[in-house]
This record gives C-alpha cells, structure tokens and sequence, in this order.
C-alpha cells in the first residue's frame, strides 16, 4: 500500500526549504493541483520564507529602509494558499526506502517523522565559513539569511568603533564592502585571489580593484586569512594574515557558499563534482522518480562547455521551483541549463559577466581568441556618457561567442543581457554584429559596445584564419 493509498486518493508533497526553489515549486504545484488532490508541508529552518537574500547587503547599507521589503511571500500568505508551512523547523533525516523525512522543531526540540510521495529537496547554500581560531567571535558575520542580516545590523548598532574587514572579493564580498562604506566605516578587503572577482578574469578584475581602491577601500589580495584574534571581551579585534594584522570592530564573510547537501548525502543521492545534487532536465534527482531538488543546493548544465557546474543565484532557483511544481502538480516543463550570467555593483561601479572565462575555455579544451575595448555607455557628446571596459571570447574557426565580461559606470552591467541571449542562442561574433539593438545618443553610441567588442572579435578570428 503506498503513501497516497493510505490517505485516500490525496498525495503529499513534502518539501525541505522554504526559500526561492521550495516555496515556487509548492507555489506552483498548488496552482496546478487542489487541497483535496495534493496536500502540502513545507519545512524551512529559519524564522521567514520567500526571501530575496541577494536584497541582504542592499538591506544593510539602508537603501532597502526595512527587512519586510525583502520578504516576497509571508508564511501567512502560504498558510492561505493551503500549504502547511512548518517554520523553525529543520528536517535532519530522508528516509528514501520508507518516504519519508524527519524533522525537529528547533524550539521544543521535538522530533517527528512525515511520509511523502513526492519529495522536494530545496536545502540551499551555506556560506563557507573556514576553521579558524576565532572565527565563531562576537562581531564576525556571514550574511546568507535574514536572520544573518538582522544580527550583523544589531551589532553595527552597538558597535563604537568604524573599522570594518571584509574577508572574500566575490559577489558578496564586494556588495557589503559597499555597504560598510555606505555606512562610514573604513573598509578593508581581505581576499585570496589576485583580483577581486574571481569569476572574471584577472585583468577585468584589476579594472575592479582599481575603482574600489579609488572609493577609500583597501584592497589586500593574495593573501590567506590564518586566524582571527579576540579582545579581553572575546570579541574580534583583528584579522591576520602570515605577514599582517588588520584591526577590525566588525569582520563579514564574503568567501562565497557551498551547496547545503548534508542530507542528501546521508540518503545517499547522487553528487556532482561541485558538492551539488545532480538532477535531470525535469530537476528529478537523478534515479529517483519521486524526489525532485532545485535552488543553491544543485549543480546546473552549463550551455556553453557543456559540463555541470555550480552556480548558485536566485533566478535559477525561482526558475528551478517553477520547472519542479509543474512536474509534481501533474503538468510537464524542463530546465534547459544557463550561460553563467551574473551582475553586480560595488557603489557606482557595475560589474557583469556571461559566459566563459579564459581558465574556463582552457579547462574544457576550447581555443579561443580574446579581445577588448573601452567605450562609453551613451553617445560621448551626451552628458554624463561613462566609460566601460568589455571583454568579449570567441572560439577559434567557428567564431562562435564563448563569454563576455563587463565593467563599467552607470549603463554597463546589464548590457551583458545582450550576450547572454547571444550565448544562448549559440550565435557567433560575426552575426552578432548584424544584431538591431536599440539605438539613440542619450542611451548608446551608434555602436553599441558590445557590438563593438564583437566586430573586433571577429576580425581577430578572420586574420587567424
């Protein structure tokens, strides 16, 4: 007798995570399929759900002015759609041979399980937070959650001292550099790699270096953080390297995340390379017809070298939760892959990538060619033109389009969209130079930069032809 007999001709899906992935695919599924068809509970951990955590550093520097604007969906708005939404609530243990989870409340500390016939994996991220000595101090920060940002803002409150370390020039790094400084603080980047950004390459992130060492930041790069040191009151003072210290009232961790899998693991479910759960083009795990997974905790296809990889952002998340809801509410979709496309801001520096990078190209063994050049973001007599740097590889013979990188003033980041669609269409630099884009002084030049960066790529690919 299965699960769904037991209870009538009602099934259950239960769901692990109750951010972008989870609550899309409940959302979605619940569209699809009644309460008397489909019974629904959802288990998230944290105190809210339906958040954007990408809003966190925006939250934190007072551009978002309250916490609430971040939250897409309460619990309450979930409740009245008829999905049984268990907050505070962390499942610890899938039971694959049973079907079913068991979950604690974290604040009565009791355990139950609950039996599903459809199972929805949606466990996130967890920031990489390294074994340190004093990394777990008073004052060290990681921002992955709401509950994350609430408790760094409570401690700028009561924080005397304005020096604040940010360990990591990712992403994150880079965004609460800007919002430390938005803050008055005296920033300091602690970073591993040769340039901040590392999902540029190197040379687009000394562009990046650059323009945030002009904005008052210190910038240490090549440097590994050994240990954080404490005070007599046990909360951190400083953040050392082999070779210095650097004194810190507040220290956030901006070293990137990991795919939270712990449980999948233990169930025994297939792993990519990247920590990630593997999943078909449905976002089933892979052999398990009743257990489908989405969001950070997921490794992706990758449409340009056509490996897998890990790229955790929410709008694949939200992309992923939608695929999945439609599968389980009965209907049928597919996640195709993505191209790598991010965007990013370090006060009015944005920055913006699609695509490969060199390493990339090199690793799957692709051969390429390279190019460069500056433009301006509207026609250079129009006021306030800005400048911009794009870099932009194309594949040997084929001249077809592999990546572009862009960094620039106001108008840059998203004209990676351009490439992005170029990318995906598998168009290369030579017809990308034919492409209708929109065109007036106060909003391009006449060439478009990106299409400027295509037309020098293709006559680099011609000549080595």
């Amino acid at each position: 007798m299965t699960m769904s007999d037991a209870r009538g001709t009602r099934e259950r899906l239960v769901v692990i995570g109750g951010d972008a992935a989870g609550m899309s695919a409940a959302s979605q599924a619940r569209r699809l399929r009644g309460p008397d068809e489909l019974e629904i509970v959802a288990f998230e951990r944290g105190h809210f759900t339906s958040f954007s955590a990408c809003g966190i550093p925006y939250w934190v520097s007072g551009d978002v002015p309250d916490r609430d604007r971040l939250i897409a969906r309460t619990a309450e708005e979930h409740r009245a759609r008829d999905i049984d939404l268990r907050l505070r609530t962390e499942v610890t243990e899938i039971d694959l041979d049973r079907g079913r989870v068991r979950a604690r409340d974290l604040d009565s500390g009791a355990e139950s399980w609950t039996s599903y016939d459809k199972l929805v994996i949606a466990t996130g991220a967890r920031p990489v937070r390294p074994e340190l000595p004093g990394m777990d101090a008073p004052g060290v920060h990681g921002v992955q959650t709401l509950d994350d940002g609430q408790a760094l803002l409570d401690t700028l409150s009561r924080t005397h001292g304005r020096r604040a370390v940010v360990v990591g020039a990712g992403y994150i790094g880079v965004e609460m550099a800007e919002a430390m400084i938005r803050r008055g603080y005296e920033v300091t980047v602690v970073n591993r790699g040769e340039e901040p950004m590392a999902t540029l390459d190197p040379d687009m992130g000394r562009l990046v270096r650059e323009a945030m060492e002009g904005m008052g930041i210190t910038m240490v790069n090549d440097v590994e953080v050994t240990k954080l040191l404490t005070g007599d009151d046990g909360r951190v003072r400083a953040v050392a390297t082999e070779d210095a210290e650097y004194p810190a009232d507040v220290v956030v961790l901006g070293i990137g995340v990991r795919p939270e899998t712990a449980l999948a693991r233990a169930a025994g479910l297939p792993l990519g390379e990247h920590g990630g759960l593997l999943t078909d083009r449905s976002m089933r795990v892979r052999g398990h017809e009743n257990v489908w997974a989405g969001g950070d905790c997921v490794e992706v296809l990758d449409l340009v070298s056509g490996q897998q990889r890990y790229i955790p952002l929410g709008t694949h998340a939200n992309k992923h939760g939608q695929v999945i809801g439609a599968n389980v509410g009965g209907g049928y979709a597919t996640f195709p892959g993505v191209v790598g496309t991010a965007v990013s801001k370090v006060c009015d520096l944005e920055i913006a990538r699609t695509g490969l990078r060199e390493k990339d190209a090199h690793r799957v063994g692709l051969r390429f060619e390279a190019v460069t050049i500056e433009s301006t973001s509207r026609a250079g007599y129009y006021p306030n033109a800005s400048p911009m740097t794009v870099k932009m590889l194309a594949e040997l013979r084929t001249g077809r389009l592999l990546g572009v990188q862009i960094v620039g003033r106001e108008g840059a980041g998203k004209r990676v969209d351009i490439a992005a669609v170029a990318l995906t269409a598998g168009m290369t630099v030579d017809r990308m130079t034919a492409l209708d884009l929109g065109y007036a002084p106060p909003f391009s030049p006449v060439w478009d930069p990106v299409l400027v960066a295509a037309r020098k790529a293709a006559t680099k690919i011609s000549s080595a032809l």
